[in-house]
This record gives structure tokens, C-alpha cells and sequence, in this order.
């Protein structure tokens, strides 16, 4: 089943890519396709456009992560360290719901944090 991404998933991913600096953070890779990997669901909206909750892999390492989630948990808890870490997971049980003036509002915060990594 293919993964819908509205334009907001879109600019979140090249965020993401861009603070990693286009390159693969758990093997460095720059050579391969890259994605976006969400530590938490993308279903929680509370954390789905934060970058504390995802982070640039390559297909392969996003694979192994994906299947191997004590090494997931444990990569993320020293990417982050324990007191980032253990925020995130309180704030991915807040509940938000999702609407067009939520949507608009990320849309422009993503569109900015863009333009300032661009150097635009």
C-alpha cells in the first residue's frame, strides 16, 4: 500500500533531508534514495510534523529500523538523548486535531524553517 503525502508531508520530508544535510543519519550515506522516517506514526498528528520524531534514511537503513525496533528505539534514544527522547513520547499523546488552519499554519512554519536552511 502506497503512503499518501499531502504537500505538508512533502515539505516536512525536505526538511528533514535538508537538517540532515541531504545525507543517510544512521549509515551517512549520500548516494542513495533518502526518506523521511518517523520515530512515532505520522497518524499522531501531534508529532507527525516535528522533527524531534523523524529523520533522514536511506531506503536500506529505513528498512532495517522499520523491522528492528529495539535497535529503532535505541539509535533514537542516543540521536536525541534520554530527555529529548523521553519528551517526545509525552508529547505524542496529545491529542490535536487536524484542520485547514492548523494545515495552513504548518504549511508556512515549514515554508520558513525552508527558506532560512536554503539560505533564501
Amino acid at each position: 500500500m502506497k503512503i499518501r503525502l499531502d504537500e505538508n508531508d512533502r515539505l516536512f520530508s525536505h526538511l528533514v533531508k535538508l537538517l540532515a544535510r541531504n545525507k543517510c543519519e544512521y549509515c551517512g550515506a549520500t548516494d542513495k534514495r533518502l526518506e523521511c522516517s518517523h520515530f512515532h506514526s505520522r497518524r499522531k498528528f501531534s508529532t507527525r510534523y516535528d522533527t524531534d520524531n523523524a529523520s533522514c534514511l536511506c531506503t536500506g537503513c529505513h528498512m532495517y529500523l522499520g523491522g528492528n525496533p529495539y535497535q529503532h528505539t535505541e539509535w533514537f534514544k542516543k540521536r536525541l538523548g534520554s530527555r529529548k527522547f523521553e519528551e517526545l513520547n509525552w508529547r505524542v499523546n496529545i491529542i490535536l486535531k487536524r484542520s485547514s488552519q492548523n494545515e495552513e499554519a504548518i504549511k508556512a512554519n515549514l515554508k520558513g524553517k525552508i527558506r532560512i536552511l536554503s539560505g533564501l
